[in-house]
């Protein structure tokens, strides 16, 4: 499983399930070594079928790295956190110490915008996140925010895929876009401008930071993680002699100077199942 320098493909139709997991680092020197870790792992085990694909993101600001996992279920995915997880974390946190890993969120793909035609490799992906107060809530900013950009495109955003959390709290906005550029020239103006007001009239929909240091409520006490292990899910401490270096959500209240819509850089792609090879193709519309 080489890396890859290459965007995941989020469209892919077999990743019934996306888990996204920030992890905090105390220094924005430690972000590459800590992503490295966390691929060095997976090029080293014995990876389930189940798992598709990891793609590591540094964000811009230097404070986090952002792990993308797909994945064919949820239940494959946690029996792997189960059994191999915990001794994995422990070769991290020996490696790369202080990591703080507030949880990941268990998404799905719902709908994606995508322009007609060829065009650039994404070169920054951003994350705006929203608090919504149910599936329907979810399901309406997704129709807004895709039928609102197939109608006006904004430019140089490369595409938008919209994954909506499990547990209906949430809605994250996978943004592709050409570069930094392009998203700043983009922000508050135009077409742009146009959906972020459309937005802000939906009922039930708000936005919220896309990092938050307590852990969703989809998996509040386990702290799971696509790509690596958090000692919280092992049931008795001694088993994991870093527990500490894994604070619980009320040891980390809050996340000071993080954005509330990150931006980031790839860092390194895993493809484990090409989606040819699955005999999924990517897809456009909403998800089945």
């Amino acid at each position: 499983m080489p890396r890859t320098t290459d965007f995941p493909d989020a469209r892919r139709g077999d990743a019934a399930t996306v888990l996204v997991s920030p992890w905090l680092v105390p220094a924005a020197a430690l972000q590459r070594a800590a992503a490295d870790s966390v691929l060095a792992e997976w090029e080293h085990q014995k990876r389930p079928d189940a798992m598709l694909a990891l793609t590591t993101f540094l964000s811009t600001d230097g404070s986090h790295v952002l792990n993308y996992a797909q994945w064919t279920d949820d239940g494959a995915h946690r029996e792997w956190a189960r059994t191999v997880r915990p001794a994995a974390v422990r070769r991290i946190d020996a490696t790369v110490t202080g990591i703080r890993r507030p949880g990941l969120t268990r998404y799905r793909r719902h709908r994606s915008h995508v322009p007609e035609g060829p065009g650039p490799r994404p070169a920054l992906l951003v994350t705006p996140a929203f608090a919504t107060t149910g599936p329907d809530a979810q399901r309406a900013l997704a129709d807004t925010v895709v039928g609102t950009l197939d109608r006006e495109p904004v430019p140089g955003l490369l595409g938008v895929h919209v994954h909506l959390s499990q547990d209906g709290a949430r809605v994250l906005l996978y943004q592709e876009w050409a570069g930094a550029s392009a998203w700043r020239e983009s922000t508050g103006h135009g077409a742009s401008a146009r959906l972020r007001a459309t937005i802000e009239a939906l009922e039930g929909v708000s936005p919220t930071p896309a990092v938050s240091a307590t852990p969703a409520s989809s998996d509040p006490p386990t702290g799971e993680h696509p790509d690596a292990p958090e000692a919280r899910d092992v049931p008795e401490a001694r088993d994991v002699p870093e527990a500490h270096d894994v604070p619980e959500a009320r040891d980390v209240p809050d996340v000071p100077g993080l954005p509330d819509v990150p931006q980031y850089r790839l860092h390194a792609s895993l493809l484990n199942i090409p989606a040819a090879a699955a005999g999924t193709a990517a897809t456009d519309g909403r998800q089945p």
